[in-house]
């Protein structure tokens, strides 16, 4: 056997007023042969799930293409492009020396200018290429915005199950299982999908409690059927305004496509009959930081509206006012800020530096946070995560980084590259301990949580404004589809 597998994985703001470009991308990389293989090594990513069994399997993997990039903006025509000329040349090469099926691993919210639904474009792209009766399985995000036009390239779909993403690589490794399966002859997948109206808001979307938890109890029961290959929920990412945006399900069967459709249909259903739960509940920056005062320290606070890996500026400064304000301090924030990063390196370590922080990419997540600070240390920003954490990857890049206190006890990691909160080491990597504060804030809304519950016994998610903004009603939509629950009733 000798297997491609392509990774094009993006998950695309479109509220976001700056896009993402190569230049973005080439930070990761586009990378294929040994190159691929070697980033995805020992990194708890669904790629190297899947290098992991077929080399177990004996299988000849050809690594076609990897393209990553940090959640941002829309992509730019032209990085799109450049991306999809290279697949095309990759795969080329690939099935000019014989592949007998593909893995292929999109985000599944990718959103480019030119294509609005990505994801769905390149995987029919490949799908034209490799013609109609080789094998392709996929694995999604569980924040895909599912498209007909995914489903239809592909013979399987397997998405992650938890919110954090833990499960990347048992996701990587049952698609991996199941291509073996499949070009064997002990069975043939295909696969339907459902698309019910309903938006689940991402306050709502941590899978180890309700009402996700109930949710996903209800498809592991549908894994017990006889023929039943696969299940996936998408949750759905409401920051991408594209049709296709909301909630669906795919089920995969042993080529029985009624048994698909009903039990797809079965879950949407379900989906629809408890449609109110998945509303969201929203506590405002000045009631969660009074709840953070009366817990036990050190507590998270999740600023929803910058979260960083929903493609948010990873600048903004509402959550550091509020807890300045009101005095509960100590208290660590992380902001992407180059400018003034460079303005304390250049103080340098116990200088006292008037410094603008935060702020910088717009107006929409608070107005810049101006203080007097000390030049705590300086770093070159790079750290290591060795447990399973959201994302899958183990080594993480911060830029040039800066950490200053201001006057009033608030610490300030200033880092060069937006960095989402994977990890606590993009604290501790600066030498803080996180134990040392009464409140840490982590832009995001689920990812922080596999890293910051092992120190922090309360977490409080914060409806905080911006373009990741929790209550989705306050966002501008032009082309998602309607009518829609909760924008409209159904």
């Amino acid at each position: 056997m000798r297997l491609g597998i392509i990774a094009i994985q993006h998950e695309s703001n479109t509220f976001l007023a700056t896009v993402t470009g190569m230049d973005l991308f080439n930070r990761s990389g586009l990378l294929s042969g040994p190159a691929m293989r070697d980033a995805y090594a020992n990194a708890h990513h669904e790629v190297t799930g899947m290098l992991e069994v077929l080399a177990r399997e004996g299988v000849t993997v050809v690594p076609i293409l990897s393209a990553r990039a940090t959640p941002s903006g829309t992509v730019t025509a032209h990085a799109y492009e450049v991306i999809l000329d290279r697949l095309k040349t990759s795969l080329s090469e690939a099935l000019s020396q014989g592949i007998d099926g593909l893995l292929v691993a999109p985000h599944g919210a990718g959103a480019c200018a030119s294509h609005p639904d990505m994801d769905g474009h390149w995987l029919g792209v490949v799908r034209e290429m490799v013609g109609p009766k080789l094998p392709m399985i996929c694995t999604l995000d569980l924040h895909a915005n599912l498209s007909p036009a995914m489903v239809a390239a592909c013979d399987a779909t397997i998405a992650y199950r938890t919110n954090p993403h833990l499960d990347q690589h048992a996701c990587g490794t049952k698609a991996a299982d199941l291509m073996v399966r499949t070009l064997r002859g002990e069975v043939r997948p295909v696969q339907r999908a459902a698309f019910p109206r309903v938006a689940i808001n991402i306050e709502r979307q941590l899978t180890d409690v309700a009402p996700s938890k109930l949710l996903y109890q209800h498809a592991d029961e549908q894994l017990k059927k006889p023929g039943v290959l696969a299940n996936s929920v998408l949750l759905g990412f409401p920051y991408a305004d594209v049709p296709e945006m909301g909630t669906a399900v795919v089920v995969t069967t042993d080529n029985d496509p009624e048994l698909a459709q009903r039990l797809a249909d079965e879950l949407a259903s379900y989906i629809l009959e408890h449609r109110a739960e998945f509303v969201g509940h929203f506590t405002s920056p000045s009631e969660a930081v009074s709840q953070a005062m009366a817990a036990h320290a050190p507590v998270c606070l999740l600023d929803m509206g910058d979260n960083v890996g929903g493609g948010s500026p990873a600048d903004g400064t509402v959550l550091a006012h509020e807890l300045t304000l009101a005095g509960a301090l100590p208290a660590v924030v992380c902001l992407y800020d180059p400018i003034a990063q460079k303005q304390a390196r250049e103080a340098g370590v116990g200088a006292s530096v008037e410094l603008s922080m935060g702020a910088k990419t717009d107006s929409l997540h608070g107005e810049a946070l101006v203080s007097r600070c000390s030049v705590v240390s300086l770093h070159e920003g790079k750290f290591t995560e060795s447990q399973t954490r959201h994302g899958g990857m183990t080594n993480f890049d911060m830029g040039p980084t800066a950490v200053v206190r201001t006057e009033q006890g608030l610490t300030v990691v200033l880092n060069s590259n937006r960095t989402p909160p994977f990890s606590l080491a993009q604290i501790t990597s600066c030498g803080l301990d996180p134990k040392a504060f009464r409140v840490l804030v982590a832009k995001g809304v689920h990812a922080p949580v596999a890293a910051y519950r092992e120190v922090c016994p309360t977490l409080i998610r914060v409806n905080t404004p911006g373009v990741t903004c929790a209550d989705m009603r306050q966002l501008t939509y032009t082309h998602r589809r309607k009518p829609l629950f909760p924008f409209e009733e159904i």
